[in-house]
Formats: C-alpha cells, structure tokens, sequence
C-alpha cells in the first residue's frame, strides 16, 4: 500500500512540474531563441550577449557581467536561478568581486579629496 502511495505522489509529481523549469541554458551554447526561454532575457539582452560572444566566449559570470551591458550581478543572480549558467557555472556574487571598471560599480567616478580620500558622490 505504502509503495503504491509513494508511486502514485511520484507521479504527479512529475507530471505537475514545469517542463522547463531546470534545464540549464549555458550562455556559449544558446540561440537566441533558447537564451530568451530564460525568465528576464528579451530580445534586447539576448542580442546583446550574441555579440559579445561573437567576440570571444564568456570565460565565466565575472566576464559576462563586465561585456554585456544590462547584465549586473542582481540580474546575473537572477539569470541563474533561472536556469542560464556560463560553461556550466552557476552564478555567485564574489566570482565579479573586484573587477568593477574605473568609474565604479554603478558607472559613476569615484571622487576623491586632495589628500586622496575618497568622497561620496552626490545623487
């Protein structure tokens, strides 16, 4: 009885779950038209990341956050928990630690005073 039970939940289980929902899409290997099954990936992302890879492919998140513009971490973060992953990887914050270009994280210069202390810029 108990295996029937076990059987039967097995079943709508599987049956009641996303068709899609954890298939992988690596960023090297998807067409547009996969890249854009990937919940928060349009047509303007998707074409954009196209390019890049045009390029040369992403090594890793680190390097598709620095290429692709509109992809940050948070929507790295969201990618990934979305299925997409770069050679195989799987998003993590401290992977892009430390590669924000000069300007800063969110593209603003830093400001710094005459003795070189930095500076809050104003919004």
């Amino acid at each position: 009885m108990l295996k029937k039970l076990l059987w039967m939940f097995a079943v709508v289980l599987a049956t009641t779950a996303p068709a899609g929902a954890y298939a992988a899409v690596d960023v090297n290997k998807a067409d547009q038209a996969t890249l854009e099954t990937v919940k928060g990936i349009g047509p303007g992302v998707s074409t954009r990341i196209l390019d890049e890879r045009k390029k040369a492919p992403f090594k890793d998140w680190g390097d598709l956050v620095d290429r692709v513009k509109g992809v940050g971490e948070g929507n790295a973060a969201r990618f990934s928990k979305e299925g997409l992953t770069v050679n195989g990887s799987t998003f993590t914050p401290s992977e892009n630690a430390g590669k924000a270009d000069k300007k800063g994280k969110f593209g603003k210069a830093e400001k710094t005073d005459k003795a070189g202390d930095k500076k809050e810029a104003k919004s």
